[in-house]
């Protein structure tokens, strides 16, 4: 391929792959090495603890008709999530605080909501009530503790589908991160109509299993 035109085939390849319903979830590959197995109880566990972590990648949601791709930058603090949300259709930009109490959304035009604007304006501009609670959990790779979950694992002890409240969560491939746990680098999130996908090009662990 010319060096010229590679940036802007690749950038196409990659809204295509993430936006359209019918596509194939990432390949899972299994690298020569990588963490210990463990049983999915103790790395369920291990997962739920981590409590200060950074991904940055792509999020696509469909709702029927409609949808939008959007960058996606995810921090996690203790309780409190902080999501930036870049270029989503008909907003500009969101960044979003949200913890078990508070959610509050900071428009483009630096508008802040709170509470229920909050969740009216989020929900406007998605297109659906997103389950951000819930979400924290799905996007390392484990179920939401505060509700029963029906899990599929793969040899290690890794989750391929979760289905959890009504929705269902599949995964595609995963990444060793510090060199002790595996990540997903990509999941799909789908409840009736809706289709979300977010894709992962970096994490970011500040801390291990609460420490």
């Amino acid at each position: 391929m010319h060096p010229a035109a590679g940036g802007g085939v690749a950038a196409l390849i990659l809204v295509a792959a993430i936006i359209l319903p019918g596509c194939a979830a990432l390949r899972r590959t299994t690298p020569p090495t990588g963490p210990e197995v463990v049983p999915w109880s103790q790395r369920q566990s291990d997962l739920r603890a981590l409590r200060h972590f950074e991904l940055q990648g792509r999020v696509a949601v469909t709702t029927g008709t409609d949808g939008f791709s959007a960058g996606l930058r995810w921090q996690q603090n203790d309780d409190q999530a902080l999501i930036d949300l870049s270029a989503p259709l008909g907003f500009g930009a969101a960044h979003i605080q949200q913890t078990d109490n508070i959610l509050r959304v900071t428009t483009n035009k630096g508008v802040t909501l709170d509470s229920d604007a909050a969740s009216e304006q989020l929900r406007a501009t998605l297109g659906f009530d997103a389950p951000l609670r819930s979400l924290r959990f799905w996007i390392v790779g484990t179920s939401d503790p505060q509700s029963s979950a029906d899990v599929s694992l793969d040899e290690s002890q890794r989750l391929v589908r979760l289905d959890q409240e009504g929705w269902q969560v599949q995964y595609g491939d995963y990444t060793v991160v510090k060199k002790t746990i595996w990540l997903p680098l990509s999941l799909t999130v789908t409840h009736e109509s809706l289709r979300l996908k977010i894709v992962i090009h970096d994490w970011q662990l500040y801390s291990l299993m609460g420490d």
